[in-house]
């Protein structure tokens, strides 16, 4: 096969261009009604109330951490096994990141190691939790919910490789990633390779009305134009005017916090809105992509695991653990396929070994480091594309 096959891929569609180029030669190209647009529908796709669009994921986390207060002294509990951003959004605000083995089954954080950090400890010690949706499979966070309630934590979900995932609850009704039922925020990413792409952006979710208009101040250099929130009065705001004033002019706007510029371009939203719109096809090409990944493999001697094929899993990676890992990762590039790994656990990146992390911390998620291997996955993956994955996977292992 001539054409390289790499493990992630968008696809722009021509309905995707003419959305971009009209947003092009509209009166906004930031700041307009195209941002509001994506947030609703977005909101709508994933069933929660509000929903505020950011430039990236990382500024989606850092913003969840700043309108949760951490600050210097709090420590909040993570997964190893994610993109540095989960944890470092932490370390933006002063906070202390303190990180927890994966479930070796599911790659997931797993919650038995969170509750020995938290029972190890005075109840205080810990502010939050930072779950990952990993690879696209959810994080059951009715469970954490449960534990975060018990020791008085707030929940951020890393939904970033999880849009239309969802989990099933002790009542057995369907939970999508983000819909803010059980996490008091979570976070998505649009990043060319995920399931909807923008080229860079993010988006913050809740059913929290106060985390949310907090947000939308932190986004924009926390400065607001809510004159039901100013501070200074509309005599002074107006400049001392002789004449009485009771309403506030026009320009006026406040600073109230230190925030960020952190928006998204209209330009971005609207291409954001019309991948959303074919988002549940895509899913379907996955999972289907998925399934015939599982079929294959099963039962292979030199499988060690792989992802598991269970519902509502979405698949933003497909992981295989293997032996040789490094071997088939280099055959598979003579072969024009570019797998990748996911994750170098985070708490062995040199920054972190200089907080006080070394090797054998956390022996799950440096195992599954050891061998696992990211396999093409993406909706325009053609049949006879992942036929020759397949075949170049087995051909390696079979010695050709």
């Amino acid at each position: 096969m001539n054409s390289s096959i790499p493990y992630g891929k968008q696809y722009i569609s021509e309905q995707d261009i003419e959305a971009v180029i009209t947003t092009l030669q509209s009166e906004y190209l930031t700041q307009g009604p195209k941002i509001a647009e994506f947030e609703e529908a977005f909101a709508k796709y994933i069933g929660v109330k509000y929903a505020v669009a950011l430039a990236n994921g990382t500024a989606a986390l850092h913003l969840c951490a700043m309108a949760l207060n951490v600050k210097a002294g709090q420590k909040v509990i993570t997964t190893p096994i994610t993109f540095a951003a989960s944890a470092n959004c932490v370390k933006y605000c002063g906070g202390e990141v303190v990180f927890a083995d994966i479930d070796p089954k599911t790659y997931l954080l797993n919650i038995q190691s969170v509750k020995t950090l938290l029972e190890a400890a005075p109840k205080g010690t810990y502010s939050g939790i930072i779950p990952v949706d990993f690879a696209g499979r959810a994080v059951n966070l009715e469970a954490f919910r449960k534990l975060a309630d018990e020791y008085g934590l707030w929940i951020i979900e890393d939904a970033c490789h999880a849009p239309g995932g969802f989990f099933k609850s002790t009542d057995n009704s369907t939970q999508n990633c983000g819909n803010g039922n059980f996490a008091d925020l979570a976070i998505f990413s649009f990043h060319p390779v995920k399931h909807i792409a923008s080229g860079e952006g993010g988006m913050i979710t809740t059913n929290n009305k106060e985390l949310y208009d907090r947000l939308l101040v932190l986004r924009t250099h926390g400065i607001t134009r809510n004159a039901d929130l100013f501070i200074n009065d509309a005599q002074w705001a107006s400049g001392n005017t002789t004449e009485k004033v009771e309403t506030f002019p026009g320009w006026y706007m406040e600073m109230q916090e230190l925030g960020y510029n952190y928006r998204l371009t209209d330009f971005q939203a609207a291409l954001g809105i019309t991948q959303l719109e074919r988002a549940e096809k895509g899913l379907e090409k996955r999972r289907a992509i998925a399934a015939k990944y599982a079929n294959a493999f099963a039962g292979s001697s030199w499988l060690l695991g792989q992802s598991e094929n269970i519902e509502g899993h979405a698949y933003h990676l497909y992981v295989v653990e293997v032996e040789n890992r490094l071997g088939l990762y280099n055959y598979l590039r003579t072969k024009n396929i570019f797998a990748q790994v996911h994750y170098i656990p985070t708490h062995l990146m040199p920054y972190y070994q200089q907080q006080g992390y070394k090797k054998g911390d956390f022996p799950n998620a440096e195992t599954y480091y050891s061998q696992c291997l990211s396999l093409p996955m993406y909706p325009t993956l053609t049949n006879d594309e992942q036929d020759f994955v397949i075949k170049s996977v087995f051909e390696f292992y079979n010695g050709c």
